[in-house]
């Protein structure tokens, strides 16, 4: 095989591979969003649960929240009882808390976030900024 011969197979390689790579990090964008829908919808019927229990009479019990979902939203609403009067983007919540600062990580809070100001818990004094709500 000659130089020409290599050079040719090779870009084809580095094409296939840049295709490839497109294909994946479009999938992981798709797979992103979903999740993010997804925990959002899952936070949703949380509360839908905690607000048919509160309202269920007396002596009717319903199982409890799964922790995962409701330990994430107790401590973002821990967050911001502690801190009134500041205003948090998802990221800066996200360290303030230690927890992961991945972007699905802080999507899926954004959709938590977004789910609380919808509830009144939050106001949104600007783009992506989050306060409680006083």
């Amino acid at each position: 095989m000659n130089v020409a011969e290599l050079l040719k197979d090779l870009q084809a390689q580095h094409d296939e591979a840049t295709t490839r790579a497109g294909e994946l990090r479009s999938q992981i964008e798709h797979l992103t969003a979903a999740l993010a829908e997804t925990e959002a919808r899952l936070g949703e019927l949380a509360t839908t649960r905690k607000v048919i229990t509160e309202l269920a009479p007396a002596g009717v019990e319903a199982e409890p929240d799964p922790p995962e979902t409701s330990t994430a939203y107790q401590a973002i609403v821990n967050a911001f009882n502690q801190h009134p009067n500041q205003e948090f983007r998802a990221r800066q919540l996200h360290e303030l808390l230690g927890m992961p600062t991945d972007e699905a990580s802080i999507n899926i809070t954004r959709s938590r976030l977004g789910r609380l100001t919808r509830q009144g818990f939050l106001t949104q004094p600007g783009r992506g900024r989050y306060q409680k709500r006083t």
